[in-house]
């Protein structure tokens, strides 16, 4: 079973590189059909972003070596959706 989707959290510094930029060097990554980017934070010197990446296979080193080639860092990753169909998930509450 192939992973299917990842959500990374990924910062940038403020003015490079651009986000046009890695959503390029991700969407090259062969095994990547589509791809969101989301700013969710910014402060004086850095752009913080969750990247959420869908294909049939993903390679998770290829993409991430990709971003951090730009000049950007992934952080963790968040959520990882693999398998036969993609299943949504539940989010509790406490």
């Amino acid at each position: 079973m192939g992973i299917r989707q990842i959500l990374l959290d990924v910062d940038k510094a403020r003015d490079r590189p651009e986000i046009i930029e890695i959503s390029d060097a991700i969407e090259n990554v062969p095994c990547v059909d589509g791809l969101s980017i989301v700013v969710n934070e910014i402060d004086m010197e850095t752009v913080g972003m969750e990247i959420t990446i869908e294909g049939e296979d993903l390679k998770y080193d290829e993409i991430v070596a990709a971003i951090e080639k730009t000049g950007a860092v992934v952080h963790s990753l968040d959520q990882l959706l693999a398998g036969k169909r993609m299943i949504t998930p539940v989010h509790r509450t406490r």
